[in-house]
């Protein structure tokens, strides 16, 4: 048969990734021990040769099968390529992930049918894609990659579940001024002001909270409650919902996709364009009821 297996990895394979020596020791101090052992600090952004270190049973079924197709390749000559992909959003996402809670729920809001967003850790960090991005890189795979090789796909990027919260309310039309915690701590203004600085040795787009969040210096923590938006059109609510948080949770992802580049994949697509499509999607009240 000549043709190629795409296996759809995920990012997810890679799970714990440390990303700074003081992100090790909470590590170490939490689960006494990280394997493989770091080679390097930060271990981000994410290529080919990270550690696969998986922290769920779904990441668990995909390095399962990473593996076994790429066995298929070397013991029977079936042509398999593995992507890893990274987060890919867009219209339809699946009501359970994150980015489709975030965005439904802000439209909800801005109908008036719901006061508040309920959600978990605004502090994870995703290199969240356009799937347009990634479905092309699927086909760019399927047309050269080469056979028992392994493909990470992603944007290069890295933002905040809370930075999805607060770009998503700026396209539906709110001015965001400031976000703080319930009892008014954690103040930062302009939160969604635009920054390009390094992290992680990449330069990439950023918000202000992004940025504070990355060095260290920002952490919003479940005894906080929750946050208060404040825009041009009042005060937002979001709550922080103890269920939606993770036993074990990758806090930062970031993709290195200079391989696949190499093949001619780009990124075409930011993260407002995902944001407009899906909130474009949402805003159709049928879209809305799950």
């Amino acid at each position: 048969m000549d043709c190629r297996v795409i296996f759809t990895g995920s990012s997810e394979e890679y799970g714990l990734q440390i990303a700074s020596e003081k992100h090790y020791k909470r590590v170490l101090a939490k689960y006494g021990v990280v394997f493989p052992e770091p080679q390097r600090i930060p271990e981000l952004p994410i290529d080919e040769e990270n550690p696969l270190r998986p922290m769920s049973p779904y990441a668990i079924s995909k390095v399962h099968g990473d593996l076994l197709v790429r066995n298929y390749y070397h013991v029977y000559g079936l042509k398999t390529v593995v992507s890893r992909a990274f987060n890919h959003e867009g219209e339809g996402r699946g009501h359970e992930f994150v980015t489709s809670t975030v965005v439904r729920q802000c439209v909800a809001l801005k109908m008036g049918e719901v006061n508040r967003i309920l959600i978990g850790n605004v502090n994870v960090f995703r290199d969240w894609s356009h799937m347009e991005d990634i479905v092309n890189g699927y086909i760019l795979l399927a047309q050269n990659g080469k056979p028992g090789d392994v493909y990470v796909q992603g944007s290069m990027r890295t933002n905040s579940v809370l930075t999805y919260i607060l770009l998503t309310l700026e396209y539906l039309g709110y001015n965001v001024r400031e976000v703080e915690t319930l009892k008014g701590e954690k103040r930062v203004k302009d939160p969604v002001e635009f920054v390009n600085e390094e992290f992680f040795g990449v330069k990439f787009l950023k918000t202000k909270v992004d940025a504070l969040m990355l060095k260290g210096g920002l952490e919003y923590m479940i005894e906080d409650g929750g946050l208060r938006i404040k825009t041009d059109k009042g005060d937002l609510l979001v709550f922080f919902d103890p269920n939606r948080f993770r036993p074990a949770e990758v806090p930062v992802l970031m993709s290195n996709t200079k391989k696949i580049q190499q093949l001619g994949f780009k990124v075409t697509k930011n993260l407002g364009d995902i944001i407009r499509d899906q909130s474009n999607h949402y805003l159709n009240p049928e879209n809305r009821r799950i």
